[in-house]
């Protein structure tokens, strides 16, 4: 393999998906990390198909540390991760803290915060063996501010924007860049997830305003990733248009 590896995780979805698409157009192969066996199949022989790439697919649930380690079974050649984007990670619920699920924060704690440290302690070794790599992590607005009813995944993405600081520093020795990248509201599953399912309580979550979609948040990772060697972005906030905060959208 003579091209550079991009390693996803969250890869069937959202933004996961929409980068997974555009590493592939760029000529990356890949390693596709998710939940969805049946769609990581499709997703893979569709860029091996249509961009001439290749890709390797782990039904890996972040959370679990045993699944996470099949990492460690990839051939040598593919742990020459030159890009890890850490984009795994979910929203259940939205109550006040007094009234919460703790099986809402346990799943939201395990996948956001754990579940990336367990990919991130992996991945980030190899990196270091090879002295160079870069890691993109998807934080929130949630994770710079905390709005009514957020209280606990406010707090995972607190922790994804403190742990991209500290993972800056502790690898800087080793050239390897860390970029975070903090969207606003963006139009996935996300919101029908934190609903349980509900998809038109999701939907309306939108309505009124043009949210970001996950191929802008694709383009700004691509964005970080493609400059010169000399250039890190460490820290990005993007918002929709419509939205000035965590909690402030402008409805028409």
């Amino acid at each position: 393999m003579n091209s550079k590896i991009a390693l996803i995780t969250g890869a069937t979805s959202g933004i996961g998906e929409a980068c997974a698409h555009l590493f592939a157009q760029q000529g990356y192969n890949l390693v596709l990390l998710a939940r969805r066996a049946d769609k990581l199949d499709e997703l893979c022989r569709h860029f091996e198909d249509k961009y001439a790439i290749e890709t390797k697919a782990l039904v890996v649930d972040v959370r679990n540390k045993n699944e996470v380690d099949l990492l460690n079974t990839l051939p040598d050649n593919w742990k020459q991760i030159n890009v890890l984007v850490n984009n795994a990670g979910l929203s259940r619920g939205l109550d006040p803290i007094d009234q919460g699920s703790l099986d809402d924060w346990d799943t939201m704690i395990d996948t956001n915060v754990k579940g990336f440290l367990y990919i991130s302690k992996i991945v980030s070794g190899w990196m270091v063996a090879n002295q160079s790599g870069h890691i993109v992590n998807i934080g929130s607005i949630a994770g710079k501010e905390v709005y009514s009813n957020g209280n606990v995944y406010c707090a995972t993405k607190h922790a994804v924007d403190a742990l991209s600081k500290a993972m800056r520093i502790d690898l800087l020795v080793h050239g390897i860049k860390v970029t975070a990248i903090h969207p606003g509201a963006v139009e996935t599953e996300f919101s029908v997830v934190r609903f349980g399912g509900d998809e038109a309580r999701a939907k309306k979550v939108y309505e009124g305003f043009d949210p970001l979609m996950a191929v802008d948040i694709a383009d700004a990772i691509w964005y970080a990733v493609s400059r010169p060697a000399h250039v890190n972005i460490n820290d990005m906030l993007i918002m929709p248009t419509a939205q000035a905060n965590g909690s402030l959208i402008l409805i028409k």
